[in-house]
């Protein structure tokens, strides 16, 4: 990395880790818990839903929008807030966020009604995506040097995992306990204690120069493009794949990216420079992603169904069944990740991980409609941890192409391909999972043999998609080269 100027201005990060004696550790800390409340509030509802459809009346079809109206507006606005925390302040930005985060979660506590349950969602989503579009930028300027930049996103990854762990535990044990209200009351102690440490922490950063000339037409494009995409994918639970609705709200999601793409190869300023693109490791990072996350999302939903209605599990019950999963994920991501990256390459690595996640699902396609826990799941939750291994390597992937001026594209890029993976995940394996569960019900078959089938096939598509993931990550990303320099920050 080349040694900065005197007249050069340092990252906000690294501002904040060196002035005034303020610790990269504490910073490190602040992102960490932004992001574990992102996480655990994602988790944690999943849970609660049945309980929520009860107190609130949900139907069925009503009841997904409490999931959706947050994957809308998260998946459609990282990327054009992780270019306004490049423009205005990367830390404006993660405060901001946290902010509205925080207040929105304090309304979800208190709905009373459907609408009101829903539009909160809706301004978390925001929230979320305000924050974590520059989690990712915020640690590439605080940690320049590989081997730190490493360690931190494996604690990174960790709290990611913890968070998941916590939710789906404290989720059941809350709404069983208390009410489904408290799993998001949850969120405002975090909420607040991260916001004053962010404000204490991080550095301001002012704005570039480059943020005058905006690109507005892009940021309409592409948040309309995104949400349409996202939406179009959340409908085809009730709508179908073929139905007039889901080909032209996808058509009109095609148009409106397609519109995006020529906006950023003309603009003076585009939102996401193109540029980025020709690092086949960036590019093939965020490929393999929606891949990978589009399994494991949907495996995460499907088997709470599971474990739930057909081996007849409660909510606290269900998420003790799956911690061992996250701990396995969260134990490999601090306590191994960076040090492999660091001897054997990410490429191998990743491909490591992609191996374990391949063979963890690939066990599930022969599942028992009376399955043993300790013979038939949990070697599959222990084999999860290889996600511990690829996604941090993935991460650094995904940002090796990233400056110092469009880390915060970068990160919100990263962060878009994996809600978008998340949502195309649990649609089309639910989908898969429904149509052979309704068919084989059709034909005269009992409930749970027919569920457990429908689940046996998703499971088995998921295993697919991670070994395309796998060919994928194997071709496309470059072997590093011997004695070659890491790619600079």
């Amino acid at each position: 990395m080349s040694t900065r100027t005197q007249t050069t201005p340092e990252p906000a990060g690294l501002r904040s880790a060196s002035s005034g004696g303020r610790s990269r550790t504490l910073a490190l800390a602040v992102l960490c818990a932004g992001m574990l409340m992102i996480i655990l509030d994602g988790s944690i509802v999943t849970v609660a839903l049945p309980a929520i459809q009860r107190d609130l009346r949900f139907s069925p079809a009503d009841l997904t929008w409490t999931v959706n109206a947050y994957m809308i507006a998260f998946g459609g606005l990282l990327l054009l807030c992780g270019r306004l925390g490049d423009l205005f302040g990367r830390k404006r930005m993660f405060v901001a966020g946290l902010a509205v985060f925080t207040g929105a979660s304090l309304l979800c506590g208190l709905a009373t009604s459907q609408a009101v349950l829903i539009g909160a969602r809706f301004l978390q989503g925001v929230g979320g995506a305000m924050t974590s579009a520059v989690s990712l930028g915020l640690i590439v300027t605080l940690f320049p040097e590989p081997r730190e930049r490493g360690r931190a996103i494996g604690a990174f990854s960790f709290v990611g995992a913890a968070g998941a762990s916590i939710g789906q535990v404290l989720g059941g044990v809350l709404t069983q306990a208390v009410s489904w209200h408290w799993i998001f009351f949850i969120n405002l102690p975090i909420g607040l204690a991260a916001g004053v440490l962010a404000v204490r922490v991080l550095a301001p950063d002012p704005p570039r120069p480059a943020a005058r000339n905006a690109d507005a037409l892009g940021a309409l494009l592409v948040t309309a493009g995104l949400m349409t995409g996202v939406l179009t994918i959340v409908r085809t639970g009730r709508h179908g794949w073929g139905s007039g609705a889901t080909l032209a709200l996808g058509a009109l999601a095609v148009a409106l990216l397609a519109g995006f793409v020529a906006r950023q190869a003309a603009a003076r300023s585009p939102l996401l420079p193109l540029r980025m693109f020709r690092s086949r490791d960036v590019s093939g990072a965020n490929a393999v992603q929606v891949l990978m996350v589009s399994a494991l999302f949907g495996f995460q939903i499907l088997m709470a169904l599971y474990l739930q209605n057909v081996l007849g599990y409660g909510a606290a019950a269900t998420g003790l069944a799956m911690l061992p999963a996250a701990l396995a994920i969260g134990t490999v991501s601090l306590a191994f990740s960076a040090r492999l990256n660091a001897r054997f390459g990410e490429r191998r690595v990743l491909l490591a991980g992609l191996a374990l996640l391949v063979a963890a699902l690939a066990l599930l396609t022969r599942l028992p409609v009376h399955a043993d826990y300790a013979v038939h799941l949990l070697p599959t939750m222990l084999l999860a941890g290889g996600f511990g291994l690829a996604v941090s390597a993935l991460t650094v992937l995904g940002m090796s192409g990233a400056g110092a001026e469009d880390a915060g594209v970068a990160s919100g890029l990263f962060n878009t391909t994996q809600q978008v993976g998340g949502a195309l995940g649990v649609a089309v394996l639910s989908t898969l999972a429904g149509s052979r569960t309704h068919t084989l019900l059709a034909d005269g078959h009992g409930t749970a043999s027919a569920l457990t089938a429908g689940f046996r096939l998703a499971f088995g598509t998921g295993a697919v998609l991670l070994a395309v993931a796998f060919v994928l990550a194997a071709t496309v990303l470059r072997r590093p080269r011997k004695g070659a320099a890491p790619p600079p920050a």
